[in-house]
């Protein structure tokens, strides 16, 4: 709706905002004479950003709009607000979640698109802006663009140097499969792999295009790596990240940083398979190895078991060859070293006619050896004769007869000397003992138990006691209840506490 001239009014209740729309003929009438309009309807400030709103989405309705991006904010809830500008304007846009999940393309200030949408207004801040319902990148260039700047920042990063790369593997048990699990990638990477040299294959099922592809991707190869190395799921000695061909659009979230940045930090030996041949993303240079297809990937992780089988073979085959060449060059050796040795009459001829000198010279010795023998042994028998074995023979006896009289004193006075100790043991004994005491007269009181009773206190009355004089015991029990001894008792002689003496 046109809006004409127009004043503000501050009032005590509210803004206040004339639109002379309606009464045209007052206004022109009031302009030309100089005076503000008057007796226009008044709306409220929600009625006129209505208005304003309806008005705009009716003129306008769908638009398609150039520009570069500006900020660009993604909200927790899944949508997106940024700023589309040129060189002289500029103006706000959004995307709500359904539509970011068929947006392709990562948004990224400075990136140029071409956007179709909704045009309307937020009048929460009184701004317009567009509502976004495709959008696309400018053009060819444009992502090319992007994409070059992209690669030149990490590879000053040094994410491309070849120096990180590692050599894969020459025969892996496991090989892990980072693709989309219903695609005909999977099947022509397992169906080459069964051609050439089957292995396990473990597959981690992923979204190779669309919102939230470059994603999993990137955490399909961290958890490869994360993987312990004896668990229960094995860790993958080979990565593969596979995926068919398809446009830059399509092959857009392999030229990711967070894909490319999990690939650079792999410690699993990692192949690119993105696309077709012509096909590069950023993953390519990233990668340990690039293959030109998913096919050519399988056949770069193994070797064909035919070829090495047929290796093999040539080599046993070669190796037993080399063997035999060598067994008969040594069987030449010797028969060239056995031509030059003498034979074995000439090596034993002096041998054995040294052993013959040796046999008539050991004949004589053993006859001169005897003789001399003989006359030793006929001087020995001589010093042996019966009288002096009879002289020796006494001198023993008597040194005999002298040891036994010495040892039969020594045993006569040790025994003498054990009764003495023993007698003197006993005296000591009996004088200590208490039986000398009842010999004396005295008595011993016992209670039941068999215990002395040392004082009057510890017997009661019908207590049975037993006493023990010197020629017996007797049993009896106590009468009444012991008495003090008024009588000064004798003071034991020592004048000293403690044991008195019996004597």
């Amino acid at each position: 709706m046109p809006i004409g001239c127009r004043r503000k009014v501050f009032s005590a209740r509210r803004f206040v905002v004339y639109d002379a729309a309606m009464v045209r003929s007052r206004i022109s009438a009031e302009i030309a004479t100089g005076a503000p309009p008057a007796n226009l309807p008044e709306r409220t400030v929600s009625e006129l950003s209505a208005a304003l709103k309806k008005t705009i989405e009716d003129a306008y309705g769908y638009v398609r709009v150039r520009g570069e991006l500006g900020k660009v904010s993604y909200h927790g809830n899944g949508h997106v607000y940024f700023d589309l500008k040129d060189d002289r304007a500029s103006i706000a846009g959004v995307i709500w979640r359904n539509v970011t999940s068929r947006i392709k393309l990562r948004l990224e200030a400075g990136l140029e698109v071409v956007i179709t949408g909704r045009l309307t207004t937020y009048p929460g801040r009184s701004q317009y802006q567009i509502v976004v319902e495709t959008l696309e990148a400018a053009g060819l260039g444009a992502l090319m663009a992007l994409l070059e700047e992209r690669k030149q920042k990490l590879a000053a990063e040094g994410l491309f140097d070849e120096a990180r790369k590692q050599l894969l593997p020459y025969l892996p048990l496991i090989i892990g499969v980072v693709t989309s699990p219903t695609g005909a990638v999977i099947r022509d990477i397992l169906h080459r792999l069964a051609d050439r040299f089957p292995r396990r294959v473990l597959v981690w099922p992923v979204k190779v295009q669309g919102e939230g592809s470059a994603i999993e991707v990137a955490a399909a190869i961290e958890g490869f790596n994360a993987l312990p190395v004896a668990g229960a799921l094995p860790r993958p000695d080979l990565i593969i990240v596979a995926r068919g061909g398809g446009s830059l659009e399509d092959l857009w979230s392999f030229n990711e940083e967070i894909v490319v940045r999990a690939a650079a930090a792999s410690l699993i030996p990692l192949i690119s398979a993105v696309g077709h041949e012509t096909d590069v993303t950023l993953i390519d240079f990233a990668a340990d190895r690039r293959a030109p297809t998913p096919t050519a990937a399988a056949e770069m992780a193994v070797p064909v078991r035919a070829e090495l089988m047929l290796d093999v073979a040539s080599l046993a085959q070669r190796a037993l060859a080399c063997w035999q060449r060598n067994q008969e060059a040594r069987r030449n050796e010797l028969r060239s070293a056995a031509r030059a040795l003498p034979g074995a009459e000439q090596v034993l001829a002096l041998p054995r006619q040294r052993i013959d000198h040796a046999a008539e010279r050991l004949r004589r010795g053993l006859r001169a050896n005897a003789q001399i023998h003989r006359v030793s042994f006929s001087r020995s028998a001589g010093r042996l004769s019966p009288h002096l074995l009879r002289g020796t023979v006494e001198r023993r006896r008597e040194h005999v007869g002298a040891f036994a009289e010495r040892a039969e004193r020594a045993l006569r006075n040790v025994v003498a000397a054990r009764r003495a100790r023993s007698e003197r043991g006993a005296q000591l004994l009996a004088a200590f003992s208490y039986r000398g005491v009842l010999a004396r007269g005295f008595a011993l009181v016992r209670d039941a138990a068999g215990a002395p009773l040392r004082s009057a206190a510890a017997v009661s009355a019908g207590m049975p006691i037993e006493i023990e004089f010197s020629d017996g015991r007797v049993g009896a029990r106590a009468d009444g209840v012991p008495s003090a001894d008024p009588a000064k008792p004798r003071p034991r002689r020592g004048g000293a506490a403690g044991q008195g003496d019996l004597f």
